[in-house]
């Protein structure tokens, strides 16, 4: 039963770290799969640092440091600059304690404005030529070449400008490569994208907007459910080491009390024969006894260790016997006064001989006291009830059925009948009640035969 209990204990307790881990690669795939997006538009992108609720950070800064150039769209001879240049930064900065595993952003344009160039990443552009829709992907914008483009695009000084309306908007795919180090954003880190865009002097893109879309990561081992896990598997390791020693530790200690149990019983039992070897008339006596009240004391709930210590007790019972002459333990016709006096002696000497063994508590009772009688009229020294030790009350119902069940010198063994009268109507005079009424029952089951 016990081993039962302690193999459910780490099965279930496996069970629950499999789910705990389980969950926590649910949890981790589930957030790392979730797609996320804000909008931003004018003082939101351009003059404020705006910080996401789960820690992004995204604006747009233009530096300070501009030049101009002329765009002659009409080719009628403009002398001045009418086009000014902005390196705008594109701040995307991860305050938040997950990396940002993937992202790109839509950027849409409140104003005509024309694309010079980008870096690092790959642009999609969508530009809005004679009402149509025109999508194109541009690689790098630095290598720009209108020649096979479907785009519209305008050259001054023999360089090509990608032309984008109010409405049209480009998608930034950031570059995975290790030289670009745009994904993914770690922890506390940032990435900037960048790109020249010309404005008309006097006008801004400052009222376009921006939309970003982006999914932040976690590791399993961040989860709070993994770290249960962790913990318990740590516990469970632990305690299933100990477990597999100390069954180990008990198994040599199982095997060697054992053995001591079997040298003891094996010592008992041969001491208890050169004693029943004196009457062959009560021949095994000692050990059907021992049998009894082992069984008496099961019924009583005795633990496993209790009922070996009643087994050894009960072997020893008679042990006085070994001074008690033979003519008078074989003789069989009635003993005198003196001859009964000597019998009687050997409670005494046999509680003399046990007294000085120490390793079964109370061995001595057994053989003192089992003549006791629950009415007080034993032997020998006439306690009374519960004066009586348990053990001296279970050997004497004991001893007394199988006197009454074996064959005697003096006389043969006695009906199953008059067995069970006399241990029914001697309950509360020679015998405890409660154990006479247990050996009734085992005899009632069939557990005691009556030969």
């Amino acid at each position: 039963m016990r081993k039962k209990k302690i193999y459910i204990f780490f099965a279930s307790t496996l069970a629950i770290i499999i789910a705990f881990t389980i969950t926590a690669i649910v949890r981790t795939n589930y957030f790392n799969s979730q797609q996320r997006e804000i909008s931003l538009s004018d003082q939101e992108l351009f003059k404020s640092e705006y910080t996401l609720e789960d820690g992004l950070n995204v604006h747009v800064r233009a530096r300070n440091s501009t030049w101009s150039k002329i765009f002659d769209f009409d080719n009628v001879g403009l002398t001045e600059n009418n086009y000014k240049a902005y390196t705008y930064d594109f701040y995307i900065e991860n305050h938040s304690s997950y990396d940002v595993k993937e992202f790109e952003f839509k950027f849409t344009f409140d104003n005509d404005a024309y694309l010079s160039s980008a870096w690092n990443g790959q642009l999609e552009i969508h530009q809005n030529v004679l009402n149509n829709e025109v999508v194109e992907k541009v690689q790098d914008l630095r290598e720009y070449e209108g020649t096979g483009s479907n785009l519209e695009y305008y050259v001054a000084d023999g360089d090509e400008f990608i032309h984008m309306y109010k409405g049209d908007y480009f998608i930034y795919i950031p570059s995975s490569s290790a030289s670009a180090v745009e994904m993914p954003i770690e922890s506390h880190e940032a990435t900037v994208p960048g790109m020249i865009i010309y404005v008309k002097i006097g006008e801004s893109i400052e009222n376009s907007s921006l939309f970003i879309q982006y999914k932040l990561s976690t590791n399993l081992i961040s989860d709070i459910f993994f770290g249960i896990a962790v913990i318990l598997s740590v516990i469970w390791f632990v305690v299933f080491i100990m477990a597999v020693v100390g069954y180990s530790q008990y198994r040599k200690y199982k095997a060697r009390h054992d053995r001591d149990n079997e040298i003891i019983s094996e010592s008992i039992e041969t001491f208890t024969g050169f004693i029943d070897a004196k009457d062959p008339y009560t021949n095994g006596h000692s050990k059907r006894v021992a049998t009894y009240s082992k069984q008496i004391a099961e019924k009583l709930g005795f633990s496993e260790e209790e009922l070996d210590n009643v087994y050894y007790i009960s072997l020893l019972h008679d042990c006085g016997k070994i001074g008690v002459p033979d003519n008078i333990l074989g003789k069989p016709g009635k003993l005198t006064e003196e001859e009964f006096e000597i019998i009687k002696s050997h409670t005494v000497h046999g509680g003399e001989i046990l007294s000085r063994f120490k390793s079964l508590d109370n061995v001595e009772a057994g053989a003192l006291y089992h003549h006791e009688r629950y009415d007080g009229k034993g032997y020998p020294q006439g306690l009374k009830g519960e004066q009586i030790p348990l053990i001296a009350r279970i050997i004497c119902v004991a001893d007394s059925f199988d006197a009454m069940n074996s064959n005697r010198i003096y006389r043969d063994k006695l009906t199953k009948e008059y067995i069970i009268s006399e241990l029914t109507n001697n309950k509360g005079t020679q015998f405890d009640p409660k154990i006479a009424e247990i050996m009734l029952s085992l005899i009632e089951e069939g557990k005691v035969t009556i030969n």
